[in-house]
């Protein structure tokens, strides 16, 4: 018997491809997100062989529908990637990311812990609620948010723990640092970068790309979250990164040599942004030893996949938002 798996946030670019991901492990699964399907070209699962059926429901205005769409398809699984993402632009309407990220979380996780048929709950969280660290961190590290975001986020997390402890929720978290690949948003560091080099546009590059950062190939963020899914055990917390670290300048320099172009010509410093952390590197000790997970797509491989996809798609990229759009 396949196993049933819930996506929400399914238009994310880590819903999208953990959908193809598990459509490719012969799972059943159904997509669930505020807004229409996105773009083709931002879908992988589109070119799966394999069926999902696609829900628009909005957490904010559309969790009675949201749940009954889950008790008639019943998943063994529920993965929830849906948030109010983008931290710079937070602390411009700091209420609509507390509206998405804590209060309709917190409702539907109410909701969602009285499901009987429901085996595991993923939680798809980030290591923003971190804060700014020093060297790698485990995941039993005090949560120090510093941005509007962080904070909305580590209040879904501290929310969850307590049904966890008060209801034995069967909830698990993920943190990933960095998540990259095909299909990403066009204002995001990888694609925006090769974007910038065949179009020949200058690429901004805040605070001269200092921040240390351990970026992580989709593909392998997929694999992680689907085992935590699948662990008997509730409660827990993992991490996925790779032991690789390098900062956003030295991230830029990559790509550009990876396409033969002059980093000094493709780019033009500016300044930093509010609260951006300085450092976020995750220990994935724990993912390795209790899941038998590691990464496996290097930078550069996972890097020159996406160059791949961004030439193959060049004409309609170009033709699709640069920059963020803000919903509420």
């Amino acid at each position: 018997m396949f196993e049933k798996i819930a996506v929400i946030g399914s238009n994310s670019f880590s819903g999208s491809n953990f959908i193809d991901y598990c459509l490719k492990q012969s799972c059943e699964v159904i997509g669930l997100s505020r807004s229409e399907e996105a773009h083709p070209v931002f879908l992988p699962y589109k070119n799966n062989i394999n069926n999902t059926v696609f829900y628009q429901r909005d957490l904010n205005h559309h969790l009675n529908e949201l749940i009954d769409t889950l008790n008639d398809f019943k998943p063994d699984y529920v993965v929830n990637f849906a948030a109010q993402g983008m931290v710079a632009q937070s602390w411009e309407n700091p209420g609509h990311w507390f509206k998405t990220n804590t209060l309709s979380n917190v409702l539907f996780h109410d909701r969602l812990r009285k499901l009987d048929f429901l085996k595991k709950y993923v939680h798809v969280s980030t290591p923003e609620v971190y804060g700014s660290c020093e060297g790698y961190v485990s995941e039993n590290h005090a949560m120090n948010p510093s941005t509007p975001y962080a904070v909305s986020r580590a209040a879904a997390d501290m929310s969850l723990r307590s049904f966890y402890n008060a209801y034995k929720f069967p909830v698990s978290f993920t943190r990933s640092a960095n998540v990259y690949g095909a299909g990403q948003q066009l204002y995001r560091i990888i694609p925006r970068t090769i974007m910038c080099i065949l179009t020949g546009e200058k690429l901004q590059l805040h605070g001269g790309g200092t921040s240390v950062r351990s970026f992580i190939h989709i593909d392998d963020v997929s694999a992680g979250t689907l085992k935590v899914a699948q662990e008997p055990n509730a409660g827990e917390i993992y991490h996925f990164s790779t032991d690789h670290a390098v900062s956003i300048r030295e991230l830029v320099e990559l790509i550009c040599n990876r396409l033969g172009a002059d980093f000094n010509e493709c780019v033009e410093v500016v300044g930093d942004r509010l609260g951006k952390d300085g450092f976020y590197l995750l220990d994935n000790a724990k993912a390795k030893s209790n899941l038998g997970w590691s990464a496996q797509v290097t930078l550069n491989e996972g890097i020159d996949k996406t160059i791949e996809w961004v030439k193959n798609n060049l004409e309609t990229l170009k033709k699709l938002p640069q920059n963020y759009i803000h919903k509420e």
